[in-house]
């Protein structure tokens, strides 16, 4: 952020003033919720309902102190920062609220903050120059605002338009149990978005990471993810409780990898926004016959995320990744105690035996290649294959030594994963 204006011997007065107005954060957010429900008649027609208005008053509270807080910081405003706009977007758009009137309210807020500041500032001439110094920053982070909130109402007013919600869940409830609609509205919806009985499609299925701080976050992340199909029709989605469904289509020749691609690349804006999803993707279903199999795939898929989210894609892994991912406790106490000890040993030492085992296996058991892929000298790697078979017990050239050293692997990344 640029030096404000006036210099360094303006910061002091500006961190006087940022103080005191942090200081008269709730009479000024009142001012703001009073103005904003006066001059806007959108706000106006709702302005009765207790809960719209305290609703209201957290939002304009939370932008205040943001604005303070982030100047008293001396940065620039960040994603993360406004993460909570998505969710009021969401809730204004659901409302009825009209986008003009939603925007204005970020204009109006910010007057009434600039008025408060430059009364605040009013007493002596150093607080007028620090007051006028800040007006740049303070217009940057209500234009920033209200840029994203705006970005994420129109997302979920295109979403909600376009179909009503009972619908969508309607439709849904067809599709996974392996049915497709036969006739009637229901039918012309599955065809909007791209589904027949014989579409190749996908199931992914998402919940929010972590504890939801926010009820808005299934229905804001669902707006997300409708857009992310990879064919010209939105995506159908649907929260179900706390869970988001989706059913993204792929066409004849579509590619999973890269519908997987566009899915990770929401989770991750997602993310940055302060909303991260634990997301699982099945494989390809041939048909709606095999949708309620999907389905499945996607919900065991989640279950293999950590709580700090993340997406898990089936169609990426091979079967023996699968099989080690989805191994339960039987399989993990199958591991000889010396392997799940030389791991142990391993790790705390960096994953150097590990990572040979594992270059040797996908280097087609050519040691030469493994060193190369290591970047390391082969009598290195000849050094490194038998420390593995005098720490492990197992000799990594012998196939059946070399598959329990893999699997004792696999099964220790899945343990951490799950963790």
């Amino acid at each position: 952020m640029e030096t404000p204006a006036g210099g360094e011997g303006a910061r002091p007065e500006r961190a006087r003033l940022l103080t005191s107005m942090l200081e008269d954060l709730e009479p000024l957010t009142e001012a703001g919720v009073e103005t904003i429900c006066a001059e806007i008649p959108g706000y106006a027609e709702q302005a009765a309902d207790p809960r719209f208005r305290a609703d209201l008053t957290d939002q304009v509270s939370r932008h205040y102190r943001n604005n303070f807080s982030i100047h008293l910081e001396g940065r620039s405003v960040t994603l993360a920062d406004i993460a909570f706009t998505r969710s009021a977007a969401t809730r204004r758009a659901r409302a009825g609220l009209n986008l003009e009137d939603y925007i204005n309210a970020f204009r109006v807020g910010q007057q009434v903050l600039w008025e408060s500041l430059l009364e605040h500032a009013r007493g002596t001439p150093s607080g007028q120059r620090a007051a006028l110094g800040m007006a740049t920053e303070v217009m940057r982070y209500a234009d920033f605002a209200s840029t994203h909130a705006a970005h994420a109402y129109v997302e979920f007013q295109q979403y909600v338009v376009a179909d009503a919600d009972r619908e969508r869940r309607d439709l849904l409830e067809h599709l996974l149990v392996g049915e497709m609609p036969t006739r009637g509205p229901l039918l012309a919806a599955a065809q909007s978005y791209g589904l027949g009985p014989e579409t190749r499609m996908m199931v992914a299925a998402a919940v929010p990471a972590g504890q939801l701080s926010d009820a808005g976050t299934p229905d804001a992340a669902s707006a997300a993810i409708a857009r992310a199909g990879i064919r010209e029709a939105t995506t159908l989605v649907v929260v179900r409780q706390a869970e988001i469904v989706a059913v993204p289509a792929l066409g004849p020749d579509g590619d999973p990898r890269r519908l997987c691609t566009h899915l990770e690349s929401v989770q991750e804006r997602l993310r940055e926004e302060g909303m991260p999803l634990q997301m699982g993707i099945s494989t390809v279903a041939s048909g709606v016959a095999e949708l309620p199999r999907a389905y499945g795939e996607a919900r065991a898929a989640l279950e293999c995320i950590g709580d700090d989210g993340g997406v898990h894609a089936l169609g990426r892994l091979s079967p023996f990744d699968y099989l080690a991912l989805r191994g339960d406790e039987t399989a993990r106490r199958l591991v000889d105690p010396a392997l799940r000890q030389f791991l142990d040993e391993d790790r705390a030492r960096g994953g150097v035996m590990t990572a040979t085992i594992r270059a040797f296996a996908e280097d087609d058991l050519n040691l030469r290649a493994a060193a190369q892929r290591l970047q390391i000298h082969p009598n290195t790697a000849q050094y490194r294959m038998r420390r593995i078979a005098e720490r492990s017990g197992r000799n990594p050239r012998h196939i059946s030594d070399l598959l329990d050293l893999l699997v004792a692997i696999a099964l220790d990344d899945s343990e951490g994963t799950s963790g």
